[in-house]
């Protein structure tokens, strides 16, 4: 006997966008990544397609950061040079590079706009696969490096950030000038991640060449309501919002690498069991809880939780015999 299914039928879906840019687009990239294209609510395959897997960008900084030991034992002797962080990324499997300008910090090294865009330009004669580039979280000083590295960069659609509300025009103008993609970020609010895609698309910039990053929290401290601001947004966007029909990053491994469950050590919590275990656990167990609330792209650190993430990815895209 047939079973039948109920089935919600939506009247839109999430955009695609591409980053990265090959030669015979213009750029240098030997591979680009796409992400959306959804039309329905996360790995519901009976109700319509999801036609792309979310993918991992793994997190690079052109200085030396103060991570967690278990981090340093994987990185420490790339940490120094940006270049060579980017290709050990790549090769632990990350589908994009993640590169956080935060040298160009007034308090850590003020770094010119120019000696970041040198970064920006090395690291991507360096690794073939597509670049998202942040700036170091000052206001004042990624207005004045991300125009430069979005000008250094042309041709090779990047996704560069961070546009935020109170903060987005330079960023969104110097993407719209030398074609590149937009990474507009709001603090989980759902209202304010609208305003905010309305904002850029009156400045010019096509709603599909913005991705979103709404905020997250990590397993255990707040995970439920990012997961609850993904769901808010992909309903609105199946149901015809195109200014929340953006696909989503979500920065994983620095919510996850903070939490007290993941850090703290076996001498402190001798009943929490394996710290090197807990921890890669506990990022991977976070872009999990993301992945089913619809995220596209996780921004990753532990190459452990980057081999568990990619797996739960393969085994969700398997469409069940129904």
């Amino acid at each position: 006997m047939a079973t039948n299914i109920l089935k919600e039928r939506y009247s839109s879906k999430i955009n695609t966008v591409t980053l990265g840019a090959t030669k015979e687009e213009g750029g240098t990239r030997t591979s680009t990544v796409t992400v959306g294209g959804d039309s329905t609510m996360p790995f519901l395959h009976f109700e319509g397609d999801m036609p792309l897997k979310a993918v991992v960008a793994m997190e690079v900084q052109d200085i030396k950061p103060s991570w967690h030991p278990l981090l340093h034992q994987v990185y420490d002797s790339v940490m120094d040079c940006p270049v060579a962080w980017a290709k050990k990324v790549v090769e632990l499997g990350a589908d994009l590079v993640y590169l956080k300008l935060a040298g160009a910090h007034p308090d850590e090294g003020n770094k010119s706009p120019e000696e970041c865009a040198k970064i920006v330009k090395d690291v991507l004669a360096a690794v073939g696969v597509p670049l998202i580039v942040v700036g170091c979280g000052d206001a004042e000083k990624d207005n004045a490096v991300l125009p430069v590295v979005a000008e250094a960069a042309a041709g090779e659609n990047l996704l560069i950030g961070l546009a935020e509300q109170d903060n987005y025009k330079s960023v969104a103008a110097a993407a719209m000038v030398h074609k590149h993609k937009v990474l507009a970020q709001s603090p989980l609010d759902i209202n304010i991640c609208k305003q905010l895609n309305i904002l850029i698309s009156e400045l010019g910039m096509s709603a599909e060449n913005v991705i979103i990053d709404p905020s997250t929290a990590a397993l255990g401290y707040g995970i439920e309501y990012t997961y609850s601001i993904l769901e808010r947004g992909r309903m609105g966007a199946l149901q015809g919002d195109k200014m929340l029909s953006q696909p989503v990053i979500c920065q994983v491994g620095y919510e996850a690498w903070r939490a007290k469950e993941a850090v703290a050590s076996e001498a402190d919590f001798p009943q929490w069991g394996s710290q090197a275990e807990r921890a890669v656990l506990w990022e991977a167990m976070t872009a999990a809880g993301l992945l089913q609330g619809g995220a596209h792209i996780m921004v990753l650190r532990h190459p452990d939780a980057v081999r568990l993430f990619k797996k739960n990815v393969e085994e969700l895209m398997v469409k069940p015999e129904i």
